[in-house]
């Protein structure tokens, strides 16, 4: 009886709005039939080779290119470049030769490769960055040339390259050019106070005995040459990197001045909450009897990463993994690095400062951004020991592309991944990094889309695609996200995971949970802000846009409509506000606002002008920006990281929002980002947004041993607004409609489904790891990655 009353129901419902249904219906059959047409078949081995239709004019130097442009240089007597190899002391310390540091592309300016891609000039000219350590002056300096035009020939020349540096030069000083000497004194002045190492943690320094104690150095240059720091003595680590975790509580300030060490001294020493002036003071306040000594911080199963025990019992079980049977859906030239999926063509390169960038994104044929990649990474900390108290790191010093890691197929990616390797010519030396970016495509846990009515349902899957890359510096391990969606959306991820510093514990420390959490008997977490900077060259339909930020806000309002007597309304409204000059922007409060990148000049089919929006994507919340507005320790190094986003007029002269050199000279960097947002006017123009992602790290018991990523996520989507005329997704998506109507039931589905089994292989599922390299390839037994980037990283406080 209730399914004859429901069934007469639903005959007056219809009868009742037959007019509505027929006058609405054709329109929408004409839409539903569109979404049943299936996606472009992918390329056919038949069709032949995948190929990009235009050079990577960002591709980095071939191994060829280095090593015609290498001799080249060595031939400048200007230079007065030493080898490598000849210039390198038995324990691979820089000596104080003028050395080679690294040549790679130096980036075209976007209006001679636009030129070229327009049709109207032919390949922009191939310059080279190119980075001496210059020694053999009294002051010690790294000095960035531009050399080309590349391939070598007669007319390659070699010049300052000071124009995408306001700062007005072409060198940043380099604090601690004499390595081996400051090593030897910081190893030195560790083991003349082995009798208080020993009495008060139970150890001494011994650089040749993994069992004693380690230091770690976090210095300030200045520029004029005199740095000061703090030097911790960490606790050894059977697990690798858990030192990291392993502060004593013992601190010892150092004073470096110019290249003489007998111009080097000890400071102060600190211990136990109290600041002694001397070695000696310490010493005889150890001789008192009311000297209390703090416990000791110590390693244990605390600090391991893994437990291979049993666990608990459904670990026993594997968990699900991805398959792809049907081979993959993309295309891509490894030649020219240029990838093609679902409507979506883009270039990809890599460089040794950053890593992994992105070039001339199309959808569907129609430009979205012109250059997408990371540009700095800031770490600054907060606590109330005399290390972790003044310590932040501008990362891309310690080259982050270079220090892309292997990737580890099916946990860094999945095993059907298709893996790329880079190059990087450090040295005089081409060093290839075997599978450091992983591209594969991947259906998400949730549908597309998906509705429900009373005969029938209708879902989709939400298939996307990811470039992926994994850079390791120090103890944590970033991993980057670049990804693809169906309808247009473009989403910058990262993830962090590793050790965090650790922080010495004691009753005596300061107010308790004013920095962090105690984490183990004798160790506490220091809160840390985490900003990286990434810029995004948008030409939305177009090299012409503009930023408009729409208001979500509250309004009283009375409709015509509304009888007199009726009370004004209280709802919401949209305001649309042009931003007309240069500017930074934070996330509104409450979500309140729409950012769009729109383009004035192109409307779609409802007369809406066309656009992308730019918002927080998924993660654990919004990106933040660093809390301390007025860095004491990175001055203006880091001036992008006030604030959430940038919107600015693209120059060619301001390509990066920073350099390796950043930290060297903090109250007068290479780059000063203040300086681009100089009230220029940025409506119908060009425009670049550099944007940050990252967050306040607070870490807690959960983040030991190691960090987790799913907690420590951040990401910005670029979203297509008004961009189609309609959703894109029903050309591409694969689904089903389910109907069923006097309980028969009708599947339909559009694009490709499986039709019959598939065969797997074991390493389908676990693939085979035996092949797995590490951080450098076997091919270059006498490269060893210190020898190679300590002319940063000694200087950032790896000691």
């Amino acid at each position: 009886m209730a399914s004859v009353t429901r069934y007469w129901l639903q005959v007056s419902a219809f009868i009742a709005f037959l007019f509505f249904v027929t006058t609405a219906l054709v329109p929408f059959i004409s839409r539903v039939h569109i979404s049943f047409l299936p996606p472009p078949a992918p390329q056919s081995p038949s069709a032949g080779p995948f190929r990009a239709a235009k050079h990577n004019v960002w591709a980095d130097l071939s191994e060829e290119e280095a090593q015609d442009l290498t001799k080249f240089l060595f031939s400048k007597s200007e230079l007065n470049l030493t080898e490598a190899l000849n210039a390198t002391s038995p324990d691979n310390i820089i000596s104080n030769d003028n050395q080679l540091v690294l040549v790679e592309l130096l980036q075209p300016n976007k209006t001679d490769i636009l030129a070229y891609f327009n049709g109207s000039s032919d390949p922009p000219k191939r310059w080279a960055r190119v980075v001496v350590d210059q020694r053999t002056t009294e002051e010690a300096q790294y000095v960035i040339y531009a050399a080309g035009p590349l391939p070598v020939t007669k007319s390659t020349e070699i010049r300052p390259l000071e124009y995408c540096y306001n700062a007005g030069r072409n060198h940043a000083l380099n604090p601690i050019a004499d390595q081996e000497d400051m090593a030897k004194w910081l190893i030195g002045l560790a083991m003349a106070a082995s009798d208080i190492t020993l009495e008060l943690l139970g150890r001494e320094v011994n650089p040749y005995d993994p069992n004693t104690l380690d230091a770690s150095a976090r210095v300030v240059p200045y520029q004029n040459g005199t740095i000061t720091g703090w030097v911790e003595l960490l606790g050894p680590s059977v697990n690798v990197d858990s030192n990291f975790l392993l502060p004593q509580g013992l601190y010892i300030k150092i004073f470096v001045s110019g290249r003489d060490s007998q111009n080097w001294r000890i400071l102060q020493w600190y211990y136990n909450e109290v600041l002694y002036e001397s070695a000696d003071h310490l010493r005889g306040a150890m001789k008192s009897p009311t000297f209390k000594k703090s416990d000791l911080n110590l390693e244990g199963n605390w600090t391991a990463l893994e437990d291979f025990s049993e666990g608990l019992p459904d670990r026993k079980n594997p968990p699900p993994v991805m398959v792809h049977p049907s081979g993959v859906r993309y295309n891509v030239d490894e030649k020219e690095k240029f990838l093609s999926w679902m409507g979506f063509e883009l270039f990809i390169t890599t460089s040794s400062d950053t890593g992994v960038a992105l070039h001339d994104i199309k959808f569907n044929g129609e430009s979205v951004i012109f250059e997408l990649g990371l540009q700095e990474t800031y770490v600054t900390y907060a606590s109330g020991d005399p290390k972790q108290g003044g310590q932040d790191f501008l990362d891309s010093g310690f080259l982050m592309g270079f220090r892309m890691s292997e990737l580890v197929p099916g946990y860094d990616c999945p095993a059907y991944a298709t893996f790329l390797s880079t190059e990087y010519h450090i040295q005089g030396q081409t060093i290839t990094r075997k599978n450091t970016i992983c591209i594969f495509e991947y259906t998400a846990d949730h549908p597309l889309q998906r509705h429900t009515s009373d005969a029938q349902v209708s879902i989709g899957k939400n298939t996307y695609m990811v470039v992926r890359s994994v850079s390791t510096v120090g103890n944590y391990d970033y991993t980057f996200d670049y990804v693809f969606y169906l309808d247009g959306t473009i989403e910058v991820k990262v993830r962090a995971s590793g050790f965090i510093f650790g922080v010495f514990w004691n009753e005596n420390s300061s107010p308790r949970d004013e920095y962090g959490y105690r984490i183990q008997n004798a160790a506490a977490t220091a809160i840390h802000d985490h900003v990286l900077n990434f810029k995004a060259d948008l030409d939305i339909a177009g090299t012409s846009n503009t930023m408009v930020r729409v208001g979500i806000e509250p309004v009283t309002k009375e409709f015509s409509w509304d009888d007199k007597e009726t009370t004004p309304r209280n709802t919401m409204h949209l305001v649309p506000r042009t931003i007309e000059k240069e500017t930074g922007i934070n996330w509104a409060p409450n979500a309140g606002e729409i950012l769009l990148v729109v383009n004035d000049n192109a409307t779609n089919a409802w007369g809406e002008k066309r656009g992308y929006r730019i918002q927080p994507g998924s993660g654990i919340g919004a990106p933040s920006h660093r809390i301390a507005a007025n860095s004491t320790s990175s001055g203006l190094a880091a001036e992008w990281a006030t604030q959430d986003l940038w919107v600015l007029k693209r120059k060619d002269t301001e390509p990066k929002s920073s350099t390796i050199f950043q930290a060297f000279s903090p109250t007068d960097p290479l780059v000063d980002f203040s300086k681009f947002v100089d009230d220029e006017r940025v409506v119908n123009d060009d425009l670049v947004v550099f944007f940050n992602l990252g967050s306040h790290h607070v870490p807690h018991s959960g983040d030991i041993p190691n960090t987790l990523m799913h907690t420590s996520a951040s990401s910005v989507m670029f979203t297509p607004f008004n961009f189609h005329d309609s959703d894109p997704t029903r050309r591409s998506a694969q689904g089903v409609r389910i109907d069923n109507n006097d309980g028969t039931t009708k599947t339909r589905y559009y694009g490709g489904t499986y039709q019959e089994g598939v065969s797997l292989k074991a390493t389908d599922l676990e693939p085979d790891q035996s092949g797995y390299d590490g951080p450098l390839e076997k091919n270059h037994p006498e490269y060893q990655v210190n020898g190679v980037t300590d002319f940063i990283a000694l200087a950032f406080g790896l000691f």
